[in-house]
């Protein structure tokens, strides 16, 4: 993209010293600063992300492993009255989860369609320092499910909780290598106050964010 921006502007190649410090500053990653409010024992950071995904309007349910996944789900949705319908990212650790264990709930594997009213995603990772989760894009991880149904459920391992956004953006290149085509890294449900300063959530995405904690780490 910024390529086509200089052709459009008729700009030439980078000079070659100003080409290789680019090269050298995308190659060393610099880091940030860390917010000491995140430098926390990873049980506490837990708790902090918990806390954080609370106060930006989102809701946790804590669970003590997969298996605990879909009852956690069906009680969520009862208890808002939605649809038991849901679009599931076809990511191989959501498949192993049993839902058959709970057959009023019907899962469709696959992106999410505007009809959507329920998304089911797997949570890539956590960031205490502002309760947001990092969703990359995959095949196994479709972004429509992040944007299209009025209501988001995030499947995370309390492993996959870090302190900063530098500690996610780490372990993004550590696992997955290169950057996927989309990261998005949403901070409780969709909302804007552009309106008369009203807040109104689902402006441009899900109304509701609801996170299925997994503890799958030793207190």
């Amino acid at each position: 993209m910024l390529t086509a921006i200089r052709r459009g502007l008729r700009r030439g190649p980078l000079p070659p010293d100003q080409a290789a410090m680019l090269r050298d500053r995308i190659a060393r990653h610099p880091r940030h600063p860390i917010p000491a409010r995140s430098r926390l024992p990873h049980p506490q950071q837990v708790d902090l992300f918990v806390n954080n995904v609370e106060k930006e309007f989102g809701t946790v349910a804590r669970v003590p492993d997969l298996a605990s996944v879909p009852g956690a789900v069906v009680d969520y949705l009862a208890v808002r009255n939605l649809p038991v319908q849901a679009a599931m990212a076809p990511h191989p650790e959501l498949r192993t989860i049993p839902w058959s264990d709970r057959p009023l709930l019907e899962i469709r594997m696959g992106r999410a369609e505007a009809t959507d009213a329920v998304s089911v995603q797997h949570g890539f990772a956590g960031i205490a320092e502002t309760g947001s989760l990092m969703l990359p894009s995959a095949p196994e991880r479709p972004t429509t499910l992040n944007l299209l149904a009025d209501t988001a459920i995030v499947v995370l391992r309390a492993s996959a909780i870090v302190g900063a956004y530098e500690e996610a953006w780490n372990r993004l290149r550590t696992e997955i290598g290169g950057m996927p085509r989309n990261v998005m890294i949403v901070t409780g449900p969709s909302r804007s106050a552009d309106i008369e300063q009203t807040l109104e959530l689902g402006a441009h995405g899900p109304r509701n964010l609801h996170v299925v904690l997994v503890d799958d780490v030793a207190a």
